[in-house]
């Protein structure tokens, strides 16, 4: 009889299978077991139909993968450990020295900041372009241009874009890049639901699953999605590559999310247009950015493109307000918590230096607040508002 530690190890019980719930099992893997050296050596990992190692997948990713495929309108999905992971991802698979990445000047700012470190210091350059603009970015496309980022709407500032048009440029673009230019869209904000990305012309899409699928404020993880066969190879090798993985206890949580996504986006976007439309009525605030509301940039490349809007708008102060008295008046926000982030059941607020965080120029003089709500009744979100206002005007 073999010693009991190598029975425990090697115990012969299988459990009987055909067990089923609503839950997707949850299976942990580094290594995982071939029956035959034949199998070791040829087993298939790239599509999905053999397992190699816990870093290519497991049937608790792969579940994961093809819902957000359905999710999103894609056919091919790739895991990686946040949102940022999922942008450096496809930047690092398409981009070699010498070539040029396009992003709009209200992208989000960590996908800014690796164009200007470590895509600069690799050879590859970084063009800024104003995306409510097509004509922009028709005139900074050059031969070198290999990857055009979108965002739909724009970090912090909310203008929505026309996407089609947008596309259209980069299509009609005649003097491509010798391998052609892809073009990626940061589609966290629709998550899938207030439009498809790929009805709209984007050959990539990227998630940060962080937000709408987890809703939970609780694990860090995104995704990159196409429908393009090729496309997709390309980025699954370079993922394979770089080693990225995800813990299957996070898999487990987007899995428990995702079921209720599109319930909490439609509540969410249900407070945040009422909160938002009610702003706009306060002696304080000079303009409201929500692509929903008439007049905010982009409104009607919403109106015509999208079903449903997100949780996020930005409230723009008159000038009078030093950004010393707008601090004061997060601070005094109580069920506003402070924090980056969204999607999650606690409404969140931040102060931002706009001048700052954009090349191209910033119209507005008053100080901006991005507000992100949360699960919170709208009522109880205006009164905490009402009562922080006084902190606006207290006396130096």
């Amino acid at each position: 009889m073999a010693d009991l530690s190598t029975s425990l190890i090697h115990h012969p019980y299988k459990p009987p299978a055909g067990f089923e719930s609503v839950a997707p099992g949850v299976h942990k893997a580094s290594t995982i077991f071939f029956p035959t050296v034949a199998a070791l050596r040829n087993r298939d990992w790239t599509h999905k139909t053999g397992y190699t190692y816990g870093l290519h997948g497991t049937p608790t990713t792969f579940v994961l993968e093809e819902r957000l495929a359905t999710l999103e309108g894609g056919r091919h999905c790739i895991l990686v450990p946040s949102g940022l992971a999922a942008i450096t991802l496809v930047s690092m698979a398409f981009l070699a020295a010498g070539d040029e990445v396009l992003i709009p000047d209200n992208a989000y700012g960590p996908n800014k900041a690796f164009a200007e470190a470590e895509l600069k210091a690799w050879g590859i350059t970084g063009v800024y372009y104003n995306a409510m603009d097509p004509q922009d970015l028709a005139r900074r496309l050059s031969p070198r241009s290999r990857l055009v980022w979108m965002e739909a709407p724009g970090s912090i500032t909310l203008e929505f874009p026309d996407l089609p048009a947008l596309v259209e440029v980069v299509r009609a673009h005649p003097q491509a890049h010798p391998q052609g230019i892809v073009s990626a869209l940061d589609n966290t904000w629709g998550a899938g639901i207030a439009f498809n990305a790929f009805d709209l012309g984007a050959d990539i899409s990227v998630h940060a699953l962080t937000k709408y699928p987890s809703g939970g404020a609780d694990v860090l993880m995104g995704s990159v999605i196409t429908r393009d066969a090729a496309l997709h190879q390309r980025i699954h090798f370079c993922h394979m590559r770089l080693g990225f993985g995800v813990g299957a206890n996070d898999v487990e949580l987007v899995l428990r999310g995702l079921p209720s996504i599109v319930l909490r986006y439609a509540a969410q976007d249900a407070t945040t247009r009422e909160l938002a439309s009610w702003m706009q009525t306060l002696p304080q605030v000079e303009r409201v950015l929500h692509p929903a509301l008439p007049g905010s940039p982009g409104h009607e490349a919403w109106k015509r493109d999208c079903s449903a809007a997100a949780c996020i708008f930005s409230a723009v102060f008159k000038p009078e307000f030093e950004p010393a008295r707008i601090d004061a008046f997060c601070d005094a926000l109580r069920l506003f918590k402070l924090g980056y982030s969204w999607a999650g059941p606690v409404s969140l607020c931040a102060p931002y230096d706009m001048p700052k965080l954009r090349q191209l120029g910033w119209p507005h003089q008053g100080g901006l607040v991005r507000f992100c709500l949360g699960l919170e009744a709208v009522a109880d979100l205006k009164a905490d508002i009402v009562q922080a206002l006084p902190a606006l005007t207290v006396s130096r």
